[in-house]
């Protein structure tokens, strides 16, 4: 889980400012606020002290919420940055992407790796396998394991493949294929159209080239 908050520092109010005191308090007081998960997030405030606030049941450690029962800036808070994308909403949590660090929200329960859009791969898209450098064309994105996927001619998994020993076991597999196909007379001779198999790390996102579709 990303332990990092967000930035300490208030939030514009909007023009048509009309809004009751404790939801302007809740944009003009610099606050950090960090996800926790299951729904809970701690907020520091400007005043340097610490409150956890459980969302969804609309509670807060502060005494405003405790004495008040009020629906305090720190809750008001939280939904506001949720709401700007800025924390991850009740059941996401956020992560770093696998190739980039681009902090990410993804499901609690959500499997590693996890990727930014830029990185996420799809069918047809380029990559480049880090271990040789040689470009491939994806064909297949799986949710199979990579110690449950078996290369019939290897007689192993794909995670115990010599090659792939130094990645995760329980990254998926992607298929892949190698773009310099062999043209015979008479069309695509079948066997250089062969599917390879990888650990989902094993393989880098190639950028689009800019005018490209």
């Amino acid at each position: 889980m990303n332990t990092t908050a967000s930035p300490k520092t208030p939030l514009p109010v909007p023009s048509d400012d009309h809004l009751e005191e404790r939801s302007r308090r809740a944009r003009t007081e610099p606050m950090s606020v960090l996800s926790l998960g299951d729904g809970l997030y701690e907020v520091e405030s400007a005043s340097e002290h610490t409150y956890l606030v459980d969302l969804e049941g609309g509670r807060c450690t502060c005494p405003d919420h405790v004495f008040r029962n009020a629906r305090c800036k720190h809750i008001r808070r939280v939904a506001i940055e949720i709401t700007a994308g800025r924390t991850p909403p009740p059941g996401e949590i956020a992560v770093p992407c696998h190739d980039c660090e681009t902090t990410v929200f993804v499901g609690e329960a959500d499997p590693a790796p996890f990727y930014c859009e830029a990185h996420t791969i799809w069918p047809g898209d380029t990559v480049v396998d880090r271990e040789t450098g040689d470009r491939l064309t994806v064909v297949d994105v799986s949710v199979l394991r990579a110690d449950a996927v078996r290369i019939d001619a290897a007689g192993c998994t794909v995670a115990e493949y010599t090659t792939n020993e130094s990645y995760d076991p329980d990254v998926p597999v992607v298929g892949a294929i190698y773009p310099h196909a062999t043209v015979a007379r008479h069309g695509v001779v079948p066997e250089s159209l062969r599917v390879y198999v990888f650990p989902r790390t094993r393989l880098e996102k190639q950028p689009t080239r800019a005018g490209s579709a």
